[in-house]
């Protein structure tokens, strides 16, 4: 149990996961430039200022045995394209956060993203044996939010002034969540959608 979350790779036709090094510094700041998504005030992607330490504190997770932090590969050009991680995992109640997620603009709607959690959910339901994977957002990230009800998860409710930013602005943090029993369904909804785009 103590590792739960093991390093892997993860591959599906339009993306390969890998895990994240500090090697992969330079191309995620490239990938994080294509749209300036740092400027997106609701959410975390890393900047020049602020990149050494969103991949150290990403490590420090994994070696806490916590998360499992991924680059998004675009299979097509083999460039690093975003990233995403596993989060908050709880081996002893085998629960799991998929989150810390984020594309270069050019990729998103693509079918890039629905993918990748594709590929996060399979692993976490048939290989880690969780009983719940849990997504969080801030309140005000609409893109995000209407991502997750797509890829089928519910809105479990609404966490208010969960968090203090760094400008020291409350967040209210939104919960939703897919569970053991509703894995089936919503692995066949997210085929359909892929194979629709295939």
């Amino acid at each position: 149990m103590e590792t739960w979350l093991e390093p892997l790779e993860l591959e599906g036709k339009l993306v390969k996961l890998i895990p994240l090094q500090k090697s992969h510094k330079t191309d995620l700041l490239k990938a994080a430039t294509d749209g300036k998504l740092w400027e997106l005030w609701y959410t975390s992607v890393p900047s020049e200022t602020t990149i050494d330490n969103y991949i150290a504190t990403a490590l420090e997770d994994q070696k806490a045995g916590t998360a499992l932090p991924f680059c998004i590969v675009d299979k097509s050009t083999n460039t690093i394209v975003g990233s995403t991680r596993y989060l908050n995992g709880e081996a002893q109640n085998r629960r799991v956060e998929i989150g810390a997620t984020w594309y270069a603009k050019s990729v998103q709607r693509s079918g890039i993203n629905t993918e990748c959690k594709y590929l996060l959910l399979s692993h976490a339901f048939e290989e880690l044996n969780t009983i719940a994977v849990e997504f969080k957002t801030h309140f005000f990230n609409f893109p995000s939010r209407n991502a997750i009800l797509r890829l089928g998860a519910k809105q479990e409710g609404i966490i208010r002034n969960h968090r203090i930013d760094a400008n020291g602005k409350y967040r209210d943090t939104v919960i939703f969540s897919i569970l053991e029993s509703e894995w089936p369904t919503v692995k066949h909804s997210l085929e359909y959608k892929m194979n629709k785009r295939y």
